[in-house]
């Protein structure tokens, strides 16, 4: 069964350090979204790495393909919710662009990844 170390991609390791501003952001969110847009938009953010991670560990490349087509759903599922919590004024727009702009390259990279088992 081959794998690939996960924690040598940069895909992975951005992912990563993500999650860590999606908590420190979403920590300031109103305290009635604990259990609502701030739950679903940090399970969003750790599914991304999560899933680099537990496709790396597969044994074929197909599913490295499946996993990190799970990430990529996951990054676009928080895309959608930054969206949201600046529509609900959670976050400025500033705010929002930043962690949009982040989100957006970490979409490319895992695409990127992707592409390299298509070939």
């Amino acid at each position: 069964m081959q794998t690939h170390n996960f924690r040598e991609l940069n895909v992975w390791q951005r992912a990563r350090q993500f999650v860590k501003e999606i908590y420190r952001v979403s920590g300031a969110f109103p305290k009635e979204e604990l259990f609502g847009l701030t739950n679903q938009i940090r399970k969003a953010a750790i599914s991304i790495p999560s899933n680099i991670a537990e496709g790396c560990g597969q044994g074929s490349d197909r599913q490295v393909m499946q996993y990190c087509s799970v990430a990529m759903g996951s990054a676009f599922e928080l895309e959608t919710q930054l969206i949201l919590t600046n529509d609900l004024d959670f976050i400025d727009n500033q705010a929002m662009e930043t962690l949009l702009a982040e989100v957006t390259e970490i979409q490319k990279m895992i695409h990127g990844f992707i592409n390299r088992f298509s070939v």
